[in-house]
């Protein structure tokens, strides 16, 4: 790895730990593709696997992971959301780095490396995996003028551009999330996340991805209410 130079931001990081932090519910016909493509990324991985009370059988896949090495699997009584999901996981991750990875493939775990990356060289402290500036597939006009609207409220009301504020693939130092009190139970913990770092003078860097959208027949699970309640996060988070 080549050395980072000396003007960059935060000293760079030589075969880190990082935590991957997995929400889950009822994803038993990917779960398991998803868990084999992340472990091939080569990089030392802590696997946290949170089980949101699923109730299709994906539980009983995840009691097998949990014997596998370096991998946690966590589970809520009731249903949570994605948001409080990710907040049991980072109360339990131990790597240098943090990164979400979602439960269906609508991302590409190959491409972590390239998010990862900034981090390791000291370049950045916070990375995005920005659909906008890669290549997408299948997402419906609604959900792109709200991702559109999304990222322009965030660089209207916080100061930086940035194309995709409501991408899944989002990665931090450590010491960065777990500087920043989280409140969020559902798809809010894109904004929330993003304002607060935004808030603390920290800078994200993007980085392109592939992403091929599921349609609700196939088990997304975000809709129009959650537009809403991140609007209304951002502009709180801002006054």
């Amino acid at each position: 790895m080549t050395p980072a130079p000396s003007s960059f931001p935060y000293p760079p990081m030589n075969d880190p730990l990082v935590s991957v932090i997995i929400p889950i519910y009822n994803e038993r016909e990917l779960i398991e593709t998803v868990l084999r493509r992340v472990r091939a990324v080569p990089f030392r991985k802590q696997l946290i696997l949170v089980d949101d009370c699923s109730r299709d059988g994906t539980a009983g896949i995840l009691a097998q992971e949990a014997s596998k090495p370096d991998t946690l699997v966590l589970r809520h009584e009731r249903n949570r959301g994605k948001g409080f999901a990710i907040r049991t996981g980072l109360a339990r991750a131990t790597g240098q780095i943090v990164l979400i990875q979602d439960a269906d493939l609508e991302y590409q775990p190959e491409e972590l490396p390239g998010l990862l990356e900034p981090i390791f060289r000291g370049e950045a402290g916070v990375v995005y995996g920005s659909r906008f500036m890669g290549s997408i597939k299948r997402m419906r006009l609604p959900n792109r003028v709200a991702n559109h609207i999304l990222a322009a409220m965030v660089s209207v009301l916080y100061g930086q551009r940035i194309t995709d504020e409501a991408t899944a693939y989002k990665v931090f130092r450590k010491e960065i999330i777990d500087a920043i009190e989280l409140t969020c139970e559902r798809f809010e913990f894109c904004p929330e996340v993003t304002a607060k770092v935004l808030r603390r003078g920290v800078t994200i860097l993007e980085r392109p991805v592939t992403f091929n959208a599921r349609t609700p027949e196939e088990g997304k699970k975000i809709g129009w209410r959650d537009f809403i309640t991140a609007v209304r996060v951002l502009v709180r988070c801002r006054f």
